[in-house]
Protein backbone atom coordinates (compact mmCIF):
# COMPACT_ATOMS: atom_id res chain seq x y z
CA UNK A 1 0.00 0.00 0.00
CA UNK A 2 1.34 3.40 -0.93
CA UNK A 3 1.03 6.32 1.48
CA UNK A 4 1.45 9.97 0.62
CA UNK A 5 3.34 12.19 2.99
CA UNK A 6 1.49 15.33 3.94
CA UNK A 7 2.22 18.23 6.20
CA UNK A 8 -0.19 19.01 9.01
CA UNK A 9 -0.01 22.11 11.17
CA UNK A 10 -0.89 21.79 14.82
CA UNK A 11 -1.05 24.56 17.42
CA UNK A 12 1.68 24.79 20.03
CA UNK A 13 1.16 25.98 23.60
CA UNK A 14 0.35 29.61 22.75
CA UNK A 15 -2.24 28.69 20.14
CA UNK A 16 -0.83 31.37 17.84
CA UNK A 17 2.00 29.48 16.25
CA UNK A 18 2.11 26.27 14.34
CA UNK A 19 4.71 23.60 13.92
CA UNK A 20 4.78 21.16 11.04
CA UNK A 21 4.15 17.52 11.77
CA UNK A 22 4.70 14.90 9.10
CA UNK A 23 2.16 12.15 8.96
CA UNK A 24 0.89 9.63 6.47
CA UNK A 25 -2.36 11.17 5.34
CA UNK A 26 -3.95 13.14 2.56
CA UNK A 27 -5.77 15.56 4.85
CA UNK A 28 -4.61 19.02 5.84
CA UNK A 29 -5.50 21.02 8.94
CA UNK A 30 -5.29 24.79 8.91
CA UNK A 31 -4.43 26.66 12.06
CA UNK A 32 -6.75 29.50 13.02
CA UNK A 33 -4.90 32.06 15.11
CA UNK A 34 -7.83 33.58 17.00
CA UNK A 35 -11.23 32.56 18.27
CA UNK A 36 -12.86 34.67 15.54
CA UNK A 37 -10.85 32.94 12.87
CA UNK A 38 -11.67 29.54 14.39
CA UNK A 39 -15.40 30.29 14.30
CA UNK A 40 -15.18 31.52 10.70
CA UNK A 41 -13.24 28.40 9.68
CA UNK A 42 -15.80 26.18 11.40
CA UNK A 43 -18.69 27.99 9.71
CA UNK A 44 -17.01 27.54 6.33
CA UNK A 45 -16.45 23.82 6.92
CA UNK A 46 -20.03 22.92 7.82
CA UNK A 47 -22.76 22.08 5.34
CA UNK A 48 -25.70 24.28 6.30
CA UNK A 49 -29.07 23.51 4.79
CA UNK A 50 -31.12 26.51 3.88
CA UNK A 51 -28.67 27.48 1.12
CA UNK A 52 -30.16 30.44 -0.70
CA UNK A 53 -28.98 29.46 -4.17
CA UNK A 54 -28.79 31.88 -7.09
CA UNK A 55 -31.89 34.09 -6.72
CA UNK A 56 -31.52 35.17 -10.34
CA UNK A 57 -32.26 31.60 -11.48
CA UNK A 58 -35.57 30.30 -10.05
CA UNK A 59 -36.63 26.68 -10.60
CA UNK A 60 -40.23 25.45 -10.11
CA UNK A 61 -40.49 22.12 -8.28
CA UNK A 62 -43.69 20.19 -7.61
CA UNK A 63 -43.71 18.14 -4.39
CA UNK A 64 -46.27 15.47 -3.58
CA UNK A 65 -46.31 15.39 0.22
CA UNK A 66 -46.71 12.18 2.28
CA UNK A 67 -50.43 12.91 2.76
CA UNK A 68 -50.96 13.27 -1.01
CA UNK A 69 -51.18 17.06 -1.08
CA UNK A 70 -49.37 18.61 -4.06
CA UNK A 71 -47.39 21.83 -3.61
CA UNK A 72 -45.50 23.71 -6.27
CA UNK A 73 -42.68 25.82 -4.84
CA UNK A 74 -39.82 27.91 -6.13
CA UNK A 75 -36.28 26.76 -5.54
CA UNK A 76 -33.14 28.34 -6.89
CA UNK A 77 -30.20 27.06 -8.89
CA UNK A 78 -27.57 25.68 -6.52
CA UNK A 79 -30.05 24.60 -3.85
CA UNK A 80 -30.63 20.95 -3.04
CA UNK A 81 -34.16 19.61 -2.61
CA UNK A 82 -33.45 19.55 1.14
CA UNK A 83 -32.57 23.28 1.00
CA UNK A 84 -35.79 24.04 -0.87
CA UNK A 85 -37.92 22.09 1.62
CA UNK A 86 -36.25 23.75 4.62
CA UNK A 87 -36.80 27.20 3.10
CA UNK A 88 -40.41 26.50 2.07
CA UNK A 89 -41.41 24.72 5.30
CA UNK A 90 -42.12 21.38 3.62
CA UNK A 91 -41.98 18.21 5.75
CA UNK A 92 -38.52 16.90 4.88
CA UNK A 93 -36.43 16.24 7.97
CA UNK A 94 -32.81 16.16 6.84
CA UNK A 95 -31.65 14.96 10.26
CA UNK A 96 -27.97 14.83 9.24
CA UNK A 97 -28.05 18.37 7.85
CA UNK A 98 -27.44 17.28 4.29
CA UNK A 99 -24.27 15.26 4.83
CA UNK A 100 -25.62 12.05 3.25
CA UNK A 101 -25.55 10.25 6.59
CA UNK A 102 -29.25 9.40 6.99
CA UNK A 103 -32.29 8.73 4.83
CA UNK A 104 -34.73 11.31 6.21
CA UNK A 105 -34.65 13.34 2.97
CA UNK A 106 -35.57 10.27 0.89
CA UNK A 107 -37.66 11.14 -2.18
CA UNK A 108 -38.93 9.50 -5.35
CA UNK A 109 -38.21 11.04 -8.75
CA UNK A 110 -40.07 10.36 -11.95
CA UNK A 111 -38.31 7.80 -14.15
CA UNK A 112 -37.50 10.44 -16.78
CA UNK A 113 -35.96 12.74 -14.14
CA UNK A 114 -33.41 10.14 -13.02
CA UNK A 115 -31.05 11.07 -15.88
CA UNK A 116 -31.26 14.79 -15.07
CA UNK A 117 -29.05 14.38 -12.00
CA UNK A 118 -25.64 12.85 -11.47
CA UNK A 119 -25.66 9.15 -10.65
CA UNK A 120 -26.06 8.30 -6.95
CA UNK A 121 -22.82 7.64 -5.08
CA UNK A 122 -22.20 4.43 -3.12
CA UNK A 123 -22.73 6.40 0.11
CA UNK A 124 -26.11 7.65 -1.10
CA UNK A 125 -27.16 4.15 -2.19
CA UNK A 126 -26.16 2.80 1.25
CA UNK A 127 -28.48 5.34 2.90
CA UNK A 128 -31.30 4.63 0.44
CA UNK A 129 -31.00 0.92 1.31
CA UNK A 130 -31.89 1.86 4.90
CA UNK A 131 -34.90 4.00 3.93
CA UNK A 132 -38.48 2.82 4.25
CA UNK A 133 -40.11 1.87 0.94
CA UNK A 134 -37.11 2.30 -1.42
CA UNK A 135 -37.91 2.18 -5.13
CA UNK A 136 -35.73 2.24 -8.26
CA UNK A 137 -36.32 6.01 -8.50
CA UNK A 138 -35.37 6.69 -4.86
CA UNK A 139 -32.81 9.41 -4.18
CA UNK A 140 -31.79 11.58 -1.23
CA UNK A 141 -32.96 15.18 -1.46
CA UNK A 142 -29.71 16.46 0.03
CA UNK A 143 -27.81 15.09 -2.97
CA UNK A 144 -30.03 16.55 -5.69
CA UNK A 145 -28.84 20.05 -6.63
CA UNK A 146 -31.12 22.13 -8.86
CA UNK A 147 -30.12 23.76 -12.13
CA UNK A 148 -32.30 26.20 -14.08
CA UNK A 149 -33.26 24.96 -17.52
CA UNK A 150 -32.62 21.35 -16.52
CA UNK A 151 -34.89 20.86 -13.52
CA UNK A 152 -37.75 23.32 -14.22
CA UNK A 153 -41.05 21.55 -13.53
CA UNK A 154 -39.35 18.69 -11.63
CA UNK A 155 -41.89 16.43 -9.89
CA UNK A 156 -40.84 14.89 -6.60
CA UNK A 157 -42.81 12.54 -4.37
CA UNK A 158 -42.13 12.16 -0.66
CA UNK A 159 -42.47 8.72 0.95
CA UNK A 160 -45.16 7.89 3.52
CA UNK A 161 -42.52 7.58 6.26
CA UNK A 162 -38.81 8.03 6.89
CA UNK A 163 -36.39 6.25 9.21
CA UNK A 164 -35.04 8.59 11.86
CA UNK A 165 -33.63 8.07 15.31
CA UNK A 166 -34.38 11.71 16.11
CA UNK A 167 -37.58 12.95 17.78
CA UNK A 168 -40.80 12.16 15.90
CA UNK A 169 -42.28 15.25 14.36
CA UNK A 170 -39.03 17.25 14.46
CA UNK A 171 -38.70 19.76 11.64
CA UNK A 172 -35.55 21.13 10.10
CA UNK A 173 -35.14 24.87 10.37
CA UNK A 174 -32.53 26.81 8.40
CA UNK A 175 -29.70 28.10 10.56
Amino acid sequence: MMYHRALRFVPVATGRMARPVHQRTLHFCVLATSVGHQRAALAESRRFHGDHGDREKPVQVEFTLPDGEVKTVTGYEGQTLLDVCAEQGLPMEGACGGSCACSTCHVYLQEKAMDLFEEATDEENDMIDQAFYPEPTSRLGCQLRLKKGVHDGLKVKMPRATRNMYVDGAKVVPH
